[in-house]
């Protein structure tokens, strides 16, 4: 009789966690525990990386250290990797993303950039 009772305490523990787990579950974005694989690591930190760089070639350009025609020639370099990156990138991208609304996205930032540029047209004259 108390071999019966250990056991049914031990199958009613078991099944209470197993129900607590259920009930917990929704509540946690299992993603975030999921690790990157090596590629994804490599192409976010290379991506990163090229910003750094193209951050500083801005930098050093407005201090006058690199020449105009060198600024331009290092910012297209470096921006056609990071786009190249970025095209790679989609590739791991969920599909379930709208791809109207990102589309839409896209539509927006680029008017915003249109406008921006127009902007500092204006104040370089």
């Amino acid at each position: 009789m108390h071999d019966i009772s250990i056991i049914s305490i031990i199958f009613t523990a078991a099944l209470a966690l197993i129900c607590l787990f259920l009930l917990l579950a929704p509540f946690f974005k299992w993603e975030t525990f999921i690790q990157f694989s090596s590629k994804d690591q490599h192409l976010v930190s290379t991506k990163e990386a090229l910003f750094t760089t193209l951050n500083e070639i801005e930098f050093e350009y407005k201090m006058d250290k690199i020449s105009h025609a060198d600024y331009k020639n290092l910012k297209r370099q470096y921006e056609t990797e990071i786009a190249n990156i970025m095209k790679e990138e989609e590739m791991f991208v969920d599909p379930s993303i709208d791809k109207d609304l990102l589309a839409e996205v896209e539509k927006e930032i680029e008017a915003q950039m249109k406008v921006y540029a127009r902007k500092r047209g204006k104040e370089s004259d």
